[in-house]
């Protein structure tokens, strides 16, 4: 008889969610899916406890009790009720209930608890002729409810309390990290990869020794929850006790054996106070052998050993904390150069709340990750120390004096500033917040400019690759002016532009990142909400000249069955959702746009996995298997793709035929597909569709900011002959 698995959910601080499922994976759990805020997973009672011990990244464990509506508090309570409690505690247990609410009826989380905890009592009462104790400090029994647009889920919480409580703090040092904050920091830094290598690790300002500590932890494969008393499923009915005692004794064993080849690992602090609080931590985390800790003023910091080439993990002082006061500004500059003269050839990760302070440090970030502190957007930047990276952190590219400009500059910048003028009435005039207002208009200046207004002005300069004819240098030249024109017309600092080149790919360029980290901002449009980026591919996530289009979508989306086939960021399945379709499903083949999908349907409050299917394949595969009817189509393929995930290549012009006949096989019979595609020679063979009305919508689908590039893309919406 195969062993019971029970439904949990593991959560975590927002951004780390990519990091739990990848220490789910290595932990050796297998049914999961990463969501918003954690990931769900069913497991054995072994595999949760295994969870519990050994994650460094989840904030809570919870067992799935139960789902039900809960949009009053009589419903709420009858759930609840329902419940047979003594299948998971005793009378005898004291419990808490911790509640959460969203878009809920009941809007008022105490009055919630007490509800359910009311429910809780009057069912044993009623069973057993006693009641369990509620008691808030450290209960037996930790129960969490949550309830999200008046659907609650009703869980045990077997960590009991936060797994960043590890049982090492003894004492505080100025706001310290949280636990779990500083094992993300270190896992975005690659300490786990770069401690196997044997790499010596340095936290020059160490504070309390959180940053050392599971530094060490980590790279002895030393179990986090190894030194937790309190754990919430020890009053648990299922709860095994041979079991965690397994898991205890190959956790002590496996932390002998990390101990042996633990690499060098010091903390430095000028405090010492600090120094002092450090050593009480490291002693009461079994460590003070193996972490060497020193006061030592930031300008002092060395390598332990002279030809040591490692990492530093470093979190200086916020700018919060140091409330614009002059010395900070100073604090990060003496770091970057302390680095350069000490550290040559390491690897150093800075975890800053201020991009503007992380530019005080005179070298260039290869990566930035978000991470929050809390509510507080931190960033970790990492560096290498290398001369190669040192520059001059007010500059992002060769500003050109006015003096220096060609006369095309001025042509330039006057052409810029007309389109401007005149786009932004209409834009203003039509809501508009994203949009083109430059596309080559002068081919000495072939870019395409992009402004995008979210809390702030961001602007996306796309520079079409110059003919092999053009001198690079020239064309150097001429890019630096329109920047530097950019800059100064905007009057934007130079972290709100980015610069791409777009050409053709080919191979597995087509879905290469510009870099390995995702940063976003939240663009709006029409109404909604939708994730941009700017760093990190060559498209923002958002196409833009297919804003008309999406309108359409969601005119005709009302009370539809909607497919979006190759939905990239699923922004048009978005539109129709808001339109009232009945249900939207979204296809596409990368894992990443699936994720970017799910978090746009979140910024719209529209997560509802059963009604917004987000489905991860192969498009042209997928439709061959399917025989649900849909009465809108949304289909926007790429011109041509090769990727490793298809079995063969695709050229929209080759194959568009087959892939619009199996498509509309899944059309109703009163049912719209619409087909669109970029491929600026691209010929539809309308004679291929002899039973369908095809209408070519090109035209009246480009914006006004497109309109100087009319091929930009083709457009075409079909339905059904009468018979």
């Amino acid at each position: 008889m195969p062993e019971a698995r029970f439904p949990l959910f593991a959560t975590t601080a927002k951004g780390l969610e990519d990091l739990l499922s990848l220490e789910f994976q290595s932990i050796g759990i297998e049914d999961f899916t990463q969501s918003k805020g954690g990931v769900h997973f069913s497991a054995t009672i072994e595999e949760a406890l295994r969870i519990c011990l050994w994650s460094r990244i989840a904030n809570r464990v919870l067992l799935q009790i139960k789902q039900f509506d809960a949009d009053t508090e009589e419903a709420l309570y009858n759930e609840v009720y329902a419940i047979n409690w003594q299948d998971y505690f005793d009378h005898t247990s004291s419990f808490a209930i911790d509640c959460n609410l969203q878009h809920s009826h009941l809007n008022h989380s105490q009055y919630a608890a007490l509800k359910t905890k009311d429910a809780i009592v009057d069912q044993f009462r009623e069973t057993t002729g006693e009641r369990p104790n509620v008691e808030t400090k450290q209960p037996d029994i930790q129960l969490n409810l949550y309830i999200n647009n008046n659907k609650a889920t009703l869980s045990l919480d077997l960590s009991g309390d936060s797994l960043h409580k590890r049982g090492y703090r003894k004492i505080g040092e100025h706001a310290p990290l949280k636990e779990n904050l500083a094992a993300a920091i270190l896992m975005r830094s690659q300490w786990h990869k770069k401690s196997a290598e044997g790499k010596p690790f340095v936290d020059p300002m160490c504070g309390s020794g959180t940053l050392v500590i599971e530094a060490a932890m980590m790279a002895g494969d030393i179990a986090p929850g190894i030194l937790k008393e309190h754990w919430g499923f020890y009053e648990w009915r299922d709860f095994d006790s041979a079991v965690w005692q397994k898991l205890i004794d190959e956790a002590l064993e496996r932390r002998e054996q990390g101990l042996k080849n633990l690499p060098s690992i010091t903390g430095y602090d000028l405090s010492v106070h600090a120094i002092r609080a450090a050593t009480l931590n490291v002693a009461a985390a079994g460590l003070t052998d193996y972490i060497h800790l020193e006061k030592r003023d930031i300008s002092e910091a060395t390598p332990r050993k002279q030809d040591d080439k490692g990492i530093i993990v470093v979190n200086p002082p916020y700018g919060q904390r140091i409330s614009n006061k002059p010395e900070v500004f100073e604090l990060y500059n003496t770091l970057g150069e302390q680095f350069k003269k000490q550290f040559l050839g390491w690897d150093v990760s800075v975890f800053t709340d201020s991009l503007e302070l992380g530019k005080k440090i005179p070298l260039r970030a290869r990566k930035i990750h978000s991470l929050y502190n809390g509510a507080l957007e931190c960033k970790l930047l990492h560096f290498q120390i290398d001369p190669k990276f040192y520059f001059d952190t007010n500059r992002k590219f060769r500003t050109v004096p006015i003096e220096q400009r060609s006369d095309n500059a001025k042509m330039f910048e006057n052409r810029l500033a007309k389109n401007v003028k005149h786009l932004k009435k209409w834009a203003k005039r039509e809501n508009i917040d994203c949009y083109r207002v430059y596309d080559a208009d002068l081919p000495e200046y072939a870019l395409a400019i992009d402004l995008y207004y979210s809390q702030k002005l961001f602007i996306n300069v796309q520079e079409y690759e110059a003919p092999k004819t053009i001198d690079p240098k020239i064309a150097a030249q001429r890019l630096n002016e329109a920047l530097s024109i950019i800059i100064e017309y905007f009057d934007i600092p130079t972290d709100q532009l980015f610069i791409k080149t777009r050409k053709q790919q080919k191979g597995k360029q087509q879905y290469e990142k510009l870099d390995d980290e995702i940063e976003f901002e939240v663009a709006q449009e029409g109404g909604h909400k939708f994730y941009v980026n700017f760093a990190n591919y060559l498209d923002t996530g958002l196409f833009l000249d297919h804003r008309i289009t999406r309108s359409l979508v969601q005119s005709m989306a009302k009370g539809c069955r909607f497919l979006n086939l190759f939905s990239y960021t699923s922004s048009v399945s978005v539109y129709a959702a808001k339109g009232g379709a009945l249900s939207t499903t979204s296809v596409d083949m990368s894992n990443t746009y699936i994720d970017w999908s799910a978090n746009n349907f979140d910024l719209n409050d529209m997560h509802d996995p059963e009604k917004h299917k987000l489905i991860r394949a192969n498009c042209i595969e997928w439709l061959k298997l399917q025989n649900d009817k849909y009465d809108l189509i949304f289909i926007d393929p790429p011109s041509f793709s090769n990727s490793k995930k298809m079995q063969d290549s695709f050229s929209i012009q080759r194959d568009h035929i087959s892939l619009l006949t199996d498509a509309l096989a899944l059309l109703s019979d009163n049912g719209k597909l619409i087909f669109s595609n970029n491929l600026r020679n691209f010929k539809l063979e309308e004679s291929a569709f002899a039973d369908y009305n095809v209408e070519n919508i090109t035209e009246k689908t480009i914006p006004e900011d497109f309109k100087r590039n009319k091929k930009i893309h083709n457009c075409w919406i079909f339905n059904k002959k009468s018979e």
